[in-house]
């Protein structure tokens, strides 16, 4: 049973990386030239853009955290947060399911 998990898991993982590698138009930024509401786009950021743009958002925080009196010193805190949290945050959470190079 735990192999026959296994297997289905690491088939959906490969669908779904399979559905972004080939669904999503590389370095394009025309974003009229296809279309925004792809179910698998749309599946492929829930399961995996979301969660690594959290997880990301975390990691930025942590690190700015522990870099922040380093960043003070050198009089850069506002891009130093704006690289580590504010872009992963916005990227995570302010950006449309299923958008991932359009604006």
């Amino acid at each position: 049973m735990q192999n026959y998990s296994k297997r289905v898991l690491t088939s959906l993982l490969l669908t779904v990386l399979t559905v972004v590698f080939f669904k999503t138009p590389g370095l394009a930024k025309d974003c009229a030239a296809w279309d925004q509401n792809d179910p698998g786009l749309m599946a492929a950021d829930i399961a995996l853009a979301r969660p690594a743009g959290a997880m990301a958002t975390v990691a930025g925080l942590a690190i700015f955290v522990v870099s922040a009196p380093f960043s003070a010193l050198g009089g850069n805190s506002q891009e130093a947060w704006d690289s580590l949290v504010a872009s992963p945050a916005d990227y995570t959470f302010k950006r449309p399911l299923g958008h991932f190079d359009c604006e």
